[in-house]
């Protein structure tokens, strides 16, 4: 239950799909690992270079780890498309975030939650930016600013 590139494989890159999220998904590993179906070591594997990330440039969140229950999560970014390395972008603050989500490409963004200190990692998010979709961000904004 970890977030890998092969993950990626069933996404393409052309907008064409909404925001998706993966709450349930992720209610139902919490779930079996409280249950004891599934072990630390099935749900806290995250790679290096994702905790590197989580410790360096996560987003700090209210919700401590579901897992081993101590500090708060973090969420890491990364944006894939066009013109952008093959293993695509993690922005490092939310200026660059938003100048990646303006492009005239279209890129996806995956939002992955992650525990810092016991690895925790599950996909929380995905939504498509940039393209078509800057007149759409940049409205929310406004009405989420």
């Amino acid at each position: 239950m970890s977030f890998g590139h092969s993950a990626l494989g069933g996404f393409p890159v052309d907008g064409t799909g909404g925001r998706v999220e993966y709450r349930l998904a992720r209610n139902a590993v919490v779930s079996e690992f409280h249950k004891g179906r599934l072990s630390r070591l099935d749900v806290c594997d995250a790679h290096p270079e994702l905790m590197r990330a989580a410790r360096n440039v996560g987003v700090a969140l209210a919700e401590d780890c579901p897992i081993c229950e101590g500090p708060p999560l973090v969420h890491v970014t990364y944006v894939f498309g066009p013109r952008l390395p093959s293993h695509g972008r993690c922005p490092t603050t939310a200026t660059e975030l938003s100048r990646l989500c303006r492009r005239a490409d279209e890129v996806v963004c995956y939002v992955v939650e992650v525990c810092p200190d016991c690895a925790w990692n599950h996909l929380a998010r995905m939504y498509p930016a940039g393209g078509r979709h800057r007149e759409s961000a940049s409205a929310a904004r406004r009405r989420n600013g």
